[in-house]
């Protein structure tokens, strides 16, 4: 039998299980517990007298545990999740309330003005009051960690102090334009000062609507330039010191549209030629409180992303396009001043490049770095093309495009790889659309030039996309590549079309009709002859790289050039240009045919064929 000790034993195992359970359910049903159970003690084994040496003999309820034995009464208490309970009572509620009191308070003032309980100074007042009552009351609530509630609040504090003060200027006329104005300026600089005390960004995009809503709310319809800019900058610095010290990206764009908002507004209905100087100063103002950013900036805010941030990305850009703009709108058609803007802006944007090293030693900014110099070149290809012909524009758009090219590949950037890929479509289609020339000589002539850097930008591409470029933007190689042919027999056909075109016009001139015929029929030949070689040429280095994709470029050139020889030549060529196109395109095509039959080559073997 076992003795009073193990009775002992067993018993207080069974009344720490009990301990256990109690405080669980004290857990979940919300019953404060004095203290937690204590751990369940593991018994001793006891030697019994009546053992035999060397045994131990194990109480029933070790052998047995009292937790198995009982019922589950947690059981009884299901659960259930208090996600949508919780989203619905905490923030749809809230919500739906602030709105309805809003409303029953607007409706019962309205009630009031209409009846004439209250005069216009009462009704400011009250406006006044209630906005401040609102601010102070939300602040109960954050202390007690109901923050988004507490900005609730503040909303529509704000929002009541920002139109009670609207009403005191513009409907009511109780207080003039500039106490207004300093009145609604005080309510935005308070509303930072509580963004950054309270570290909350949505206090700070309060105080932005409202900054960049005041002057249009205050609006006299007179022009006050200097006053409406110097107000806009101030704002504009204040945005940028907060996003100094606070990681709040997107003031930086709200401040960017409010000013080009309010800009545009007021351009649109004052602006004459007489204010130019001063509309440039303040048009320079703003351009440079943005290009500050990426330098005011901490940078390693930016490693919080996949590499840089949308914002150190394009509002760079879209800051100097912007700028550039308002330039050109205030001297269109003085192209001399525009170009020294173009040439001006370049040298800024290279030192900003330049200054990152020094203002971050410990940073990798080679991004930012390259994003500026790219921003100085396209400044530099807008600047040709005003100072020099039209059709320096396509040769900067193509210069642009490889240069972006060459930064994107070097900073794995994909936006800076779109916009190249656009600068390259306009450059190539304004080349072959728009841009019109005048050649005086073969070869040696500006648009034999242009079709050079052209040819040679898609020829960088496919050299080095064959290195660098992924799967998916092989097809992209393959089209770079039939364009460097084409655009090189365009070019070719060109040179021969104006050469005899030029040669026709001075026989024309001494009305010799026969002369000009047989120009003509030269030209023809001259095509198809230019052709041929180019592709035998290529089907030549086709066989030499072991490339499919430009031997098959090669045989559909051939195969057009037999259908002109055959459709068109044989017609309209004269018997001794017929007889030499035909041997001269027999010839070729034996000696492709001999290659392809003796298989010098091992083609038909080799499994290292390459496809480009």
């Amino acid at each position: 039998m076992s003795g009073p000790q193990d009775e002992i034993d067993a018993l207080t195992k069974q009344v720490a299980a009990l301990t256990a359970r109690v405080y669980k359910l004290e857990k979940i049903s919300g019953v404060p517990s004095d203290s937690q159970p204590e751990p369940v003690p593991r018994s001793q084994p006891q030697k019994s007298a009546s053992a035999p040496s060397g045994t131990m003999v194990q109480p029933p309820s070790a052998q047995q545990p009292v937790t198995q034995s009982q019922p589950n009464l947690l059981s009884a208490f299901p659960r259930k999740d208090p996600g949508l309970e919780k989203q619905i009572g905490q923030f749809w509620l809230n919500r739906i309330g602030i709105v309805a009191v809003l409303f029953g308070v607007s409706y019962f003032l309205k009630y009031a003005f209409e009846n004439n309980w209250i005069g216009p100074a009462g009704r400011v007042a009250i406006g006044l009051l209630a906005g401040i009552g609102l601010i102070v009351w939300s602040e109960r609530f954050r202390n007690r960690g109901h923050a988004a509630f507490s900005y609730s609040l503040k909303a529509a504090g704000i929002g009541t102090l920002y139109l009670s003060l609207w009403g005191a200027f513009q409907v009511y006329h109780l207080i003039p334009s500039a106490a207004a104005f300093a009145a609604m300026a005080i309510v935005t600089l308070a509303t930072i000062v509580l963004a950054l005390s309270q570290d909350a960004e949505l206090l700070a995009s309060f105080a932005l609507a409202g900054g960049f809503a005041t002057p249009i709310l205050l609006s006299t319809g007179q022009n006050h330039e200097v006053v409406l800019f110097s107000y806009v900058a101030l704002l504009d610095v204040a945005i940028l010191a907060m996003a100094v010290v606070k990681p709040w990206r997107r003031l930086l764009w709200g401040s960017f549209l409010g000013t080009i908002i309010l800009y545009v507004g007021w351009f649109g209905d004052y602006y004459s030629k007489d204010q130019r100087i001063l509309t440039v100063c303040f048009a320079a103002l703003f351009a440079a409180i943005f290009a500050a950013i990426p330098l005011a900036s901490p940078y390693e805010l930016s490693k919080r992303f996949t590499g840089p941030s949308v914002t150190l990305t394009l509002l760079p850009l879209l800051n100097a396009a912007v700028f550039f703009l308002a330039l050109y709108q205030m001297y269109e058609g003085e192209t001399v001043t525009l170009t020294w803007f173009a040439l001006v802006l370049a040298a800024l944007y290279l030192a900003i490049a330049g200054s990152f090293k020094s203002r971050f030693p410990n940073q990798d900014t080679t991004f930012i770095h390259l994003l500026h110099v790219a921003i100085a070149i396209a400044f530099i290809t807008i600047a040709i093309p005003l100072k020099l012909e039209a059709q320096w524009i396509t040769i900067a758009w193509l210069i642009e495009s490889a240069v972006l090219l060459w930064i994107s590949v070097k900073t794995h950037t994909n936006f800076l790889r779109y916009m190249a890929s656009a600068a390259l479509i306009l450059g190539i289609f304004r080349l072959l659309f728009f841009d019109h020339f005048h050649t005086e000589t073969l070869v040696f002539n500006l648009r034999f030039f242009t079709y050079l850097v052209a040819i040679a930008v898609l020829g960088g591409i496919v050299g080095f996309g064959k290195r660098y470029a992924s799967e998916k933007e092989m097809p992209l190689i393959y089209i770079a590549a039939i364009g460097v042919n084409l655009l090189a027999l365009i070019a070719l056909t060109l040179e021969v079309s104006d050469y005899f075109a030029r040669r026709m016009a001075i026989s024309g001139n001494h009305h010799l009709f026969y002369h000009q015929n047989q120009l003509a029929i030269a030209r023809d030949f001259s095509y198809s002859a230019i052709w041929l070689v180019y592709g035998a040429a290529l089907m030549t280095i086709g066989f030499r790289k072991r490339s499919a994709f430009v031997r098959w470029q090669a045989l559909i050139l051939i195969a057009f050039t037999i259908a002109k020889v055959f459709m068109y030549d044989v017609s309209q060529l004269g018997g001794s240009y017929r007889i030499v196109s035909f041997i001269a395109l027999g010839a070729v095509l034996l000696g492709i045919s001999f290659i392809y039959q003796r298989d010098w080559l091992k083609l038909s073997s080799d499994s290292s064929e390459k496809s480009a």
